[in-house]
């Protein structure tokens, strides 16, 4: 006999759940954009004018991974 799953559970009576945390779509999507400067390169991926810090962020990225 199969014992009956309770109401809530993970069953494949009941469905699976497919809800993600917030980091499995934010950690990939950052990872992809971080990369998409890398190989853009420093002539086109250009931070807003006044805004050094972002900049100076991507620099130490740029510097992190080519060593």
């Amino acid at each position: 006999m199969a014992a009956r799953a309770h109401p809530g559970t993970n069953s494949p009576a009941s469905g699976i759940d497919t809800r993600l945390p917030w980091w499995a779509v934010v950690l990939p999507a950052l990872a992809f954009a971080v990369l998409l400067l890398l190989i853009a390169g420093p002539d086109e991926a250009h931070a807003a004018p006044g805004d050094p810090a972002v900049a100076h962020f991507v620099e130490r990225i740029q510097q992190t991974l080519s060593h």
